[in-house]
């Protein structure tokens, strides 16, 4: 029993994981995107524990992993989407732009499976990553929602088509880039050796404690920095 328990556990959280986005996915078309944006944080935890649980329970398999990616894709890739679609239809230019514009919204999932492919094969990507995690660029997305709730003010600037069309074409291009960003995985508790994971860590908890959601573009901002001048001063190279 406890070998079934140990062999399943991690698949069945990344079950969670793909159920998450399934869920939310439907409330970003019925235009509750509050609730699709929580979605996503709620899927990023059970993929952040799907991870823990395979490692300290030592049941790594394929199927995990090629499961793990086909949850990513759909909690991580297409939600975002339907969460970025009903923002384009929610802008007051867009009719007056291209009643299309909206469509290219779609190409988050695109790149975000381009992005999962590349790292289902790309060995150079097991103690760090190449390009932004779908996670990270899905949670930057998920934010959106809740700063416009948070700050009305804001809601001009981010339900602007070109803003957003902007956004899409940074986010896809970091998706499938060759920059280098730390994993936030810890081997050891190794001060020297973390120390850009621990300020990662102290810089986000600060500022989400003061500005909460709004804060998030500015996590994603600090952490590839962060993540580049770790590799500049290790002289890390990304192998070729």
């Amino acid at each position: 029993m406890k070998k079934r328990v140990k062999k399943h556990l991690p698949n069945a959280i990344t079950c969670a994981n793909l159920f998450s986005g399934c869920i939310g996915i439907v409330f970003a078309f019925q235009d509750n995107l509050l609730v699709a944006s929580y979605a996503i944080f709620l899927a990023a935890i059970f993929d952040f524990f799907d991870g823990f649980a395979s490692r300290v329970l030592n049941s790594y398999s394929f199927i995990g992993k090629d499961l793990d990616s086909l949850a990513d894709m759909v909690s991580f890739g297409f939600l975002p989407s339907a969460i970025l679609y009903e923002l384009y239809l929610k802008a007051p230019q867009i009719d007056h732009i291209s009643p299309y514009l909206c469509y290219i919204a779609f190409s988050i999932t695109v790149f975000s499976a381009l992005r999962l492919a590349k790292f289902n094969n790309d060995t150079r990507q097991s103690d760090s990553f190449i390009g932004l995690p779908t996670p990270a660029n899905a949670i930057f997305i998920a934010s959106l929602p809740l700063i416009i709730q948070q700050y009305e003010v804001l809601a001009r600037y981010i339900l602007n088509p070109y803003v957003l069309t902007g956004l899409i074409i940074v986010m896809c291009i970091l998706l499938v880039s060759e920059i280098p960003l730390m994993s936030l995985k810890f081997k050891n508790r190794d001060f020297n050796k973390n120390i850009f994971r621990y300020l990662l860590l102290l810089f986000s908890a600060i500022l989400i404690l003061f500005f909460k959601f709004v804060a998030v573009p500015v996590v994603i901002f600090i952490y590839i920095t962060l993540s580049l001048i770790q590799f500049k001063i290790t002289n890390d190279k990304v192998p070729g």
